[in-house]
């Protein structure tokens, strides 16, 4: 009888632990909610700023009955990792883009990580108001994510390289650091340039090790990174517009309240103008502490851009993608 108790017992402990391991992770602690965001970027980037002030914001707005943890630096792993957890439905939210979206199911997010896609940041900003962005992002909520904001700017990423680069011909053959996604791979596949997938926390000592030749970012990620340390060739290519979205999971985001939910949505947008002054004043600093490190910097003249520019336009009739049919004229209509 001992025995057929114990063995009871054990099994009903086994089921318990089971349904806790493959439920959601709850965001609940001491009453609060509790939200972890993370990211690759290094503590004191502009949008590193940015996160510690909507964590500020929603704090207050909502009397401290919500709460942000800050994970800078990768702490809580790659985007990838991050995004299968907020699928999962864990209290989880990082930054991503239209590539990472793309490998998700939304294929035609994918575009708005296009080279040379804008031709300035009014049209980035349209594009974020239009009708067809939010039929896509209602489409990644079919697909488990929910957007927060879109109004972050993380910045016009340019290249850093250990060889001189003056136009798009002197990209062939280098090998250059890119986020894992198909989109960012191709982009610079178009250029020339050989496309390297690896976390970013792997750049500095494969670009020290002579692994990759270079790597693409917006300038305070770059200088931040101190891969000035190992590659002291800067061209200002501005291939991407970088606006980026703070996203989290749709089943987490939906066992809010409503009231949350507002909450979580504009505190995030007003961190996201915060975060947009930050990376404006850090730009011009950056660039001067590149130079006084010994940083050569090449701003190319218009003719060289559209060298860059006519490259790119190869990249918009790429068959790879699996894009709705007239994907690159819907999208610059909607920008205009």
């Amino acid at each position: 009888m001992k025995r057929i108790l114990f063995g009871l017992l054990s099994t009903v402990l086994a089921i318990t632990l089971l349904a806790g391991c493959g439920g959601q992770q709850s965001a609940s602690k001491d009453g609060k909610v509790v939200i972890q965001v993370g990211y690759e970027n290094n503590p004191g980037e502009p949008f590193d700023k940015g996160v510690n002030k909507w964590k500020e914001l929603l704090e207050q707005k909502s009397n401290g009955t919500m709460t942000i943890e800050t994970y800078p630096s990768s702490q809580l792993g790659s985007k990838n990792d991050l995004i299968d957890q907020m699928i999962a439905g864990q209290p989880v939210v990082t930054l991503a883009d239209g590539a990472f979206y793309a490998d998700r199911g939304v294929k035609d997010f994918g575009i708005v990580f296009g080279p040379f896609l804008f031709d300035n940041w009014d049209e980035c900003w349209k594009l974020v108001k239009s009708q067809w962005y939010a039929d896509k992002s209602k489409e990644l909520e079919g697909k488990g994510l929910k957007l927060l904001g879109s109004n972050w700017v993380y910045g016009a990423r340019h290249t850093l390289t250990t060889k001189p680069v003056n136009t798009v011909e002197d990209l062939k053959g280098l090998k250059i650091r890119v986020p894992n996604n198909g989109i960012q791979v191709k982009g610079f596949e178009v250029l020339g340039a050989v496309p390297t997938p690896m976390p970013l926390g792997d750049t500095y000592t494969a670009l020290q090790q002579g692994t990759i030749d270079g790597v693409e970012n917006p300038l305070p990620v770059l200088y931040n990174g101190k891969f000035q340390e190992v590659a002291k060739y800067l061209i200002l290519d501005g291939h991407v517009k970088n606006f980026t979205t703070l996203v989290c999971g749709a089943q987490f985001f939906n066992s809010l309240t409503p009231e949350q939910q507002k909450l979580l949505v504009e505190t995030c947008e007003e961190a996201g103008l915060y975060n947009n002054e930050q990376q404006a004043a850090s730009e011009k600093e950056v660039l001067e502490k590149f130079r006084s490190e010994g940083v050569t910097i090449v701003e190319p003249s218009d003719t060289v851009l559209a060298g860059f520019r006519n490259a790119s336009q190869k990249f918009y009739t790429l068959p790879d993608f699996g894009w709705s049919n007239g994907l690159y004229d819907t999208v610059k209509a909607a920008m205009k």
